[in-house]
């Protein structure tokens, strides 16, 4: 894909979806900055790139380094976030920091410094517990804990300022995304890594509830595609679309599949439901072919086997 911009901030780059990203902008030729203060995020995932990009180690709400990672970019991708909806529910103050005040500074500096792009990561909890599936986009969301609060109202914020101020951006709602180099014992607590890695060391892996709760699980080259598509759409006006694959899968599921992957019969251990966790997830995403052009190409089953082959050679392998 041919890309109309020169120049890009990734903030978060140093994180799971982050750094995918910025990989992906240096291959393409794109001058690339960061700004990441790896509380969260890993400075080796960017090693093999460290020359070729400019990384500011810092917070978004230190505006003054802020300021500084801003200057001079055509495109901003917003990737900084904490996302363990769990914590959320502990820390719900830290998260709105982060998370919905983090989002106003990186569109206020925005502005000051005339970046006309900015494409946010959003997040499908938004959509919370509404029964009609699949979710769509005009849909009222009716999130159900402060961390999907806190990205819900960075949407509305990404919205407010390309109407205040003429400021091109979108909102991606990603649909539980999955691929290399997701931190298994992150606080994230994506299903794939925490549950896969277990069973290809053949140990139970642990399942909130029944396990018959759906995702609509996302592989990361499909994430990366459409952050690319949206940054290359002319003409965006604060509008929201699901990143998804347009499938549903049970948690159950994954078990089942990571098993005949293996060939293993690794049987899984249940627990009580945790707080803030929605029941189903299932994304229609017509929304955003219209849009950007955006199309899946990988789906469940070609991810799942592409993390385990990644997993099994990988650093936490050995952990």
């Amino acid at each position: 894909m041919s890309l109309p911009f020169k120049t890009a901030l990734v903030t978060g780059g140093a994180g799971f979806i982050g750094h995918h990203l910025t990989h992906a902008l240096v291959a393409r030729g794109v001058k690339t900055r960061v700004i990441d203060d790896l509380s969260r995020g890993l400075a080796a995932r960017l090693k093999d790139i460290a020359s070729q990009i400019e990384f500011i180690e810092g917070s978004i709400l230190d505006e003054a380094k802020l300021s500084r990672a801003v200057a001079g970019v055509d495109v901003i991708f917003h990737q900084g976030a904490w996302a363990s909806v769990p914590q959320s529910v502990e820390m719900p103050i830290e998260y709105h920091e982060i998370d919905a005040t983090g989002t106003l500074k990186v569109l206020e500096a925005a502005r000051k410094a005339g970046v006309r792009k900015v494409v946010y990561a959003a997040s499908s909890s938004a959509y919370g517990e509404q029964p009609e599936l699949p979710k769509r986009e005009d849909q009222l969301p009716s999130p159900i804990s402060p961390y999907a609060v806190a990205k819900y109202v960075g949407e509305l914020y990404l919205s407010v300022y390309a109407q205040l101020h003429g400021m091109e951006t979108i909102s991606l709602r990603y649909f539980n995304v999955f691929g290399p180099h997701q931190d298994p014992k992150s606080l994230y607590g994506a299903a794939i890594p925490a549950i896969v890695s277990r069973i290809v060391k053949g140990i139970s892996p642990t399942l909130y509830g029944d396990g018959e709760q759906t995702r609509d699980f996302c592989y990361i080259d499909n994430v990366v595609d459409a952050n690319l598509r949206a940054a290359s759409t002319a003409g965006l006006k604060g509008q929201v679309i699901n990143v998804a694959c347009a499938q549903r899968t049970s948690v159950n599921d994954i078990v089942r599949l990571a098993n005949a992957y293996l060939g293993t019969n690794v049987k899984p251990t249940y627990a009580p439901p945790r707080v803030g966790d929605v029941r189903d997830s299932f994304a229609d995403i017509s929304r955003a072919k219209a849009l950007i052009g955006y199309e899946p190409k990988i789906f469940f089953e070609e991810g799942l086997g592409r993390w385990i082959e990644w997993y099994k050679t990988s650093e936490y392998m050995k952990g």
